[in-house]
């Protein structure tokens, strides 16, 4: 077994990756499953912009287990390690068929980069990683405290920044829901601040967007309301901060989740909305109250489980067809807005 925890990458990069051929990248964070096969790929010496070197795969589109295998197994034209990279893997049987394969017998003049997304323990691409000597199988998660403050203390640093501790705070508070995500919003704040020395809670506050949580919230929001327009601006705004539309699905079955607790009390007790919302609402962010007691007004308690069942029936069909993700999350919100428009 040869598997590589999230915090344990860059010590990996350094001294190990070298000897491996077979790479495997997977969980929620598709940025850093991204950076990290990036960076696994320039750590090879093959010249990435040399199209005879390098081959990029969509997993949607194999044709069986042969597609990667001969890409694999043939000789480079002008000789020279040669690069397989193979994008947007969920549960493909040819794919998981051709690693294991390459895990029996590695290829000697070629490397293999698999990412893939959120893979169950137990899912037969991860299973196929962790269990063969020769697959690095690394696990990619969404940055905790320490490495947020390490991603910020980077990115300013190379642009002759500091910051101070309230708009470190305030910055730190933003960033998470996504590696890519986050690094161009400090990008774009040392952007915005160059010239200057110090970087203050008023240039956090100005420029940064939250790249985890508030168009996650416009969204849940939006389909309360039942804005569709208002869904799919908060939707194109998620997709091009790279942030997972998976987030935005996990945020609205939170969010359902507490309307039908919250509903079943007002039934039982007979309270109205406003008195529910004040007592069982707490950890609502104040503006965000009105929407969820106007929501609450509108929608009966097997409305809401009906709509329950259909958020959990998307995450399970983004999950195993991560290729229509979003796709997937859009369609179902829609209709879920639309059913809020109704009422």
């Amino acid at each position: 077994m040869s598997e590589v925890k999230s915090h344990e990458f860059d010590r990996f990069l350094q001294r190990s990756a070298a000897i491996y051929r077979l790479f495997l990248l997977y969980g929620p964070d598709r940025g850093l499953v991204s950076e990290r096969a990036s960076e696994l790929a320039g750590s090879f010496g093959i010249p990435l912009d040399d199209p005879f070197a390098v081959v990029k795969l969509d997993a949607a589109t194999l044709q069986g287990a042969g597609s990667v295998l001969d890409e694999v197994n043939a000789i480079g034209l002008f000789g020279g390690d040669k690069l397989v990279w193979v994008r947007g893997a969920s549960a493909e049987k040819a794919l998981t068929e051709a690693l294991q394969i390459l895990a029996a017998d590695p290829p000697a003049g070629a490397r293999l980069i698999v990412e893939a997304g959120d893979l169950k323990k137990g899912a037969a691409l991860r299973k196929v990683g962790e269990t063969s000597r020769s697959v690095a199988s690394i696990a990619c998660y969404s940055d905790d405290i320490r490495g947020l403050q390490a991603l910020v203390d980077t990115e300013l640093s190379e642009a002759g920044l500091r910051i101070g501790p309230a708009a470190r705070e305030r910055l730190v508070e933003a960033l998470g829901g996504d590696r890519m995500a986050s690094r161009n919003e400090l990008r774009k704040l040392a952007l915005y601040c160059r010239g200057k020395d110090m970087v203050d809670e008023d240039d956090v506050l100005g420029i940064v967007g939250d790249a985890s949580a508030i168009s996650v919230d416009d969204a849940v929001d939006a389909v309360l309301k039942g804005d569709a327009d208002a869904l799919l601006h908060a939707m194109k705004k998620i997709t091009t901060s790279k942030t997972p539309p998976f987030l935005v699905l996990q945020a609205c079955l939170r969010q359902f989740q507490q309307l039908d607790v919250m509903r079943a009390e007002m039934d039982a007790s007979r309270q109205s909305a406003g008195q529910v919302v004040a007592s069982l609402g707490r950890g609502l962010h104040f503006r965000r109250k009105p929407v969820v007691e106007a929501a609450l007004k509108h929608w009966t308690g097997p409305a809401i489980r009906r709509e329950l069942g259909r958020l959990q029936a998307t995450i399970y069909q983004s999950r195993s067809r991560q290729s229509l993700e979003e796709s997937l999350v859009i369609q179902n919100l829609l209709a879920i807005t639309i059913q809020s428009a109704r009422r």
